[in-house]
């Protein structure tokens, strides 16, 4: 039901109890009840109409009023990403676009090996940023398959993820949503997208897993690959700088944040909470 037509039941539904009480009362039940009886049962019959049906509509308008709320917030939210999605499109995404164009015409005029040699490494940063920039784009035109008026779980963000490490991946998602205020989500969100898209360009993986658990102590969340590993100066790398931003976001947050290698796998692992262990 609707919430108008709930508003006109709420509005109308005393006036025409009272007055289906007064017709039925007059036309048949005059020789049984007095003109007191009948005065003192109006309120009576309208009270207990209040507690029963109004009582039921109130609370459906209430329902129906809140879904509309949300509905209304879940639109705004969708009509944000795609304001944005368009100004990367139209801002970041294209200057990347002309600059690329501009490193390959300065690739064909210059011979000297050293600066082709740089030049490359230009024109691959900027094409990763690039490639990173557009799966951003594609991610905020993105409309989540479960529904715009549901609330999307992390674990269902996560999974929809896991295509970005380009190969086999296992998930296994142990930590409920509870323990993350929604305000961290999306932080911890891109980390994760970072993990992921770090192992599809520089692991040369053959399958991923990824691992989290928490409680109300803390949490813990660890993306696991078999690739070829990392070296210790891997965030001081030129085009890491994915790597340098997670960390950044997780001392922000006053996570904690390591990359480790154990048993020919690397671990990116994120602690939250006060999870120490």
């Amino acid at each position: 039901m609707s919430y108008t037509k709930i508003k006109w039941i709420i509005l109308f539904l005393p006036t025409v109890t009272i007055g289906l009480w007064e017709y039925i009362r007059h036309q048949f039940l005059m020789p049984y009840l007095s003109m007191e009886v009948g005065n003192w049962l109006s309120p009576v019959i309208i009270y207990v109409v209040s507690v029963t049906l109004l009582r039921q509509l109130f609370d459906m308008l209430e329902n129906t009023r809140a879904a509309l709320d949300q509905e209304r917030i879940v639109k705004g939210k969708l009509e944000e990403r795609q304001l944005l999605a368009g100004e990367l499109h139209d801002g970041v995404a294209q200057s990347l676009f002309l600059l690329g164009v501009k490193l390959d015409r300065a690739k064909r005029m210059y011979d000297d090996p050293h600066v082709q040699e740089t030049l490359n490494d230009i024109s691959r940063t900027v094409s990763e940023a690039n490639h990173d920039v557009r799966q951003a784009i594609a991610d905020l035109k993105h409309v989540p398959r479960s529904g715009a008026t549901e609330e999307v779980s992390l674990a269902y963000r996560v999974w929809e993820m896991i295509p970005l490490a380009g190969v086999k991946t296992e998930l296994d998602w142990k930590l409920d949503d509870q323990y993350i205020q929604p305000e961290e989500q999306a932080e911890l969100l891109a980390c994760i997208r970072e993990g992921l898209l770090n192992i599809h360009k520089h692991a040369h993986a053959q399958q991923v897993w990824i691992h989290s658990e928490g409680n109300e102590n803390g949490w813990q969340i660890v993306i696991e690959d078999d690739g070829e590993g990392f070296h210790e100066q891997s965030l001081q790398l030129p085009g890491r700088f994915g790597l340098k931003i997670t960390a950044e976001r997780a001392q922000w947050r006053g996570w904690v944040f390591a990359l480790q290698r154990q048993q020919e796998r690397t671990l990116f692992i994120i602690k939250g909470g006060n999870r120490d262990e």
